[in-house]
């Protein structure tokens, strides 16, 4: 069973940077059992949820929420119609506990302007911990980081929180993360929930 079907609570780093997407379609990439379709389709967004197991998105519809299952590591797979990655199509990607180092610049170039990518997977080191121990499957050191500076539109984008290293929660493993906005009036949209979070931090 798949790591994303063991789980059904959306992951903490998710929930966090979810709510900066702005309102429009969103995608959840390799989807599994649609715990931030759910999240994403809760906050109103038009969610396409992706993946290549029929299983999961058996679990993973709902309202808000359009499934698609596709193999997005078949050679020549760009070239198909249902290829659900093109320039500036999204308000937010959300990708978690799945690495394919090719869609790296096609997911920052898939959103549009104001957009929001709010990617998390696991990093070299994890294999101390378990499985994924494949360094082919871990992000190197800053490799999240690396991908941004190496976009030939890398000026278009703001990385609003980045993370390298170990995590408990909800499990003992070694994570990369990073929450990217392209373009739009990011400084003042950060402000803004930087702000959110004080008030609530306050209240709280």
């Amino acid at each position: 069973m798949s790591v994303h079907l063991q789980q059904d609570q959306p992951s903490a780093w998710v929930r966090r940077f979810a709510p900066l997407i702005p309102h429009g379609q969103a995608l959840d990439l390799a989807c599994g059992g649609g715990r931030h379709s759910r999240l994403l389709a809760g906050l109103g967004l038009d969610v396409l949820a992706v993946d290549r197991d029929p299983q999961a998105l058996a679990s993973t519809a709902g309202e808000r929420i359009r499934t698609l299952a596709f193999d997005l590591e078949q050679a020549g797979c760009e070239s198909d119609p249902a290829f659900p990655l093109s320039e500036g199509r999204y308000t937010g990607i959300v990708v978690t506990n799945y690495l394919h180092r090719p869609l790296l610049p096609l997911l920052l170039s898939s959103l549009a302007d104001g957009g929001v990518l709010v990617y998390e997977t696991f990093a070299l080191g994890n294999g101390q911990f378990g499985k994924p121990s494949n360094p082919d499957f871990l992000l190197a050191p800053g490799e999240l980081l690396q991908a941004v500076a190496d976009h030939p539109d890398r000026s278009d984008f703001r990385v609003i929180a980045f993370e390298d290293g170990y995590t408990a929660s909800p499990k003992p493993a070694m994570v990369q993360r990073i929450c990217v906005r392209r373009g739009g009036n990011a400084a003042a949209n950060l402000a803004a929930n930087l702000a959110a979070n004080l008030a609530d931090n306050a209240l709280a």
